[in-house]
């Protein structure tokens, strides 16, 4: 089996950021003590529905800010209620599954996935398409080496399975639903190539200016992955109305 490339040849956007990692994971950490607030369905009821994923050693708790922000611009707001996220498990579609089959909503869901989170929503948007609207993921390693950021070891070692072999699938090609992918070049954690992705496994690709945990904790970030999330959807909601109108001009013709 061949080898990945050792991290001190990468280069450019595949390299992995060299500083702000552990500084990045205190930072978390001390937020995540002051975050302790409530965690149940946020915004209207009859707002399009949303979960939210959180990253590896992370839990609702951790993404109270982009919860509310997503809640006060009119979305149906759930947590995955699964407790700290300490990597993927075998059961880890099938939890997610029986989470949103409990939601109860009559119509796809949109999937936020942090980091970590991301890799899970790509996966169970090819597990259960029918449930997906689209897949948002924010500073997600869905794409190239798993070891292009600097958190792999640490992964290893708490989820006790190796990066390059996990429980659940890793694919990257495009999951069979819309997918945009949110990241960053001072991410500080994750290599910008591998959250970025390539053109065919994503749809979309929006570079924001913020550190890895600033996706779902800093307020200031929050609204700018929301507005990125509401301008996604509406791209999505025009190209289907232009392909329904071709396919009715396409019937008047015939």
């Amino acid at each position: 089996m061949n080898r990945p490339v050792p991290p001190q040849q990468w280069e450019g956007d595949d390299a992995p950021p060299t500083r702000g990692n552990w500084g990045e994971i205190a930072w978390n950490f001390g937020r995540m003590l002051g975050s302790f607030r409530k965690r149940g369905p946020r915004g209207p009821e009859d707002g399009q529905p949303v979960l939210v994923i959180p990253g590896f050693l992370c839990s609702d708790q951790t993404t109270f800010s982009l919860r509310r922000e997503l809640a006060r611009q009119g979305f149906r707001v759930h947590g995955w209620k699964q407790g700290w996220n300490f990597g993927a498990r075998a059961d880890t579609l099938e939890k997610l599954g029986e989470r949103i089959d409990g939601l109860g909503h009559d119509r796809p869901i949109v999937i936020v996935g942090w980091s970590l989170g991301g890799l899970f929503a790509r996966e169970y948007a090819r597990y259960r398409p029918e449930q997906v609207k689209a897949v948002i993921t924010l500073g997600s390693p869905f794409s190239g080496d798993p070891r292009q950021n600097n958190v792999w070891q640490l992964y290893e070692w708490v989820a006790k399975h190796p990066v390059d072999d996990p429980p659940i699938p890793r694919i990257t090609d495009k999951p069979p639903v819309p997918h945009l992918a949110i990241w960053s070049r001072e991410d500080g954690l994750i290599a910008p190539r591998s959250a970025r992705g390539l053109d065919h496994e994503r749809d979309k690709e929006v570079e924001l200016t913020c550190h890895h945990m600033a996706f779902a904790i800093s307020p200031r970030a929050s609204k700018q992955v929301v507005r990125e999330v509401r301008k996604f959807l509406t791209e999505i909601e025009s190209s289907l109305s232009r392909s329904d109108g071709e396919v009715a001009d396409a019937r008047q013709r015939g």
